[in-house]
């Protein structure tokens, strides 16, 4: 499973350093350490934490997520796969996207819950770029 350092979490998040660090202490989301001290937090864990903050809302001195060029970098929350179809949920900062795609394309991609992965928009299709 992949994991995250502090600051990949918090531009995933959509929130500086500092912020994600702090619900870090706080123990709102869970951190272990690696072999060099730095303090990661698991795919899974970082993922379920960004539906959290989304549907909770994060404070006004937080919201500072932008998109450029209808790029959304963030994490996979959901994958649900069908014998040819597929739909792959990704949370960037305070934005949830859905995608329909097929399957192929899916496990082509390797998307699995807990991965980055970045959201593209065009008019009104939403394509996934694996990170």
């Amino acid at each position: 499973m992949q994991s995250y350092t502090i600051g990949q979490a918090a531009r995933l998040l959509g929130v500086s350093p500092d912020t994600a660090r702090r619900w870090a202490d706080a123990g709102r989301v869970a951190t272990h350490r690696d072999e060099a001290g730095r303090r990661l937090i698991d795919g899974r864990d970082l993922a379920a934490f960004s539906v959290e903050v989304a549907q909770g809302g994060i404070g006004e001195e937080d919201a500072s997520y932008t998109s450029a060029r209808n790029a959304f970098p963030g994490i996979v929350t959901a994958v649900k796969l069908g014998d040819v179809a597929a739909q792959v949920e990704i949370q960037a900062g305070p934005h949830r996207l859905v995608s329909l795609l097929t399957r192929e394309a899916v496990e082509e991609l390797g998307l699995e819950v807990g991965m980055q992965a970045t959201a593209r928009v065009k008019s009104t299709s939403v394509h996934i770029d694996r990170a």
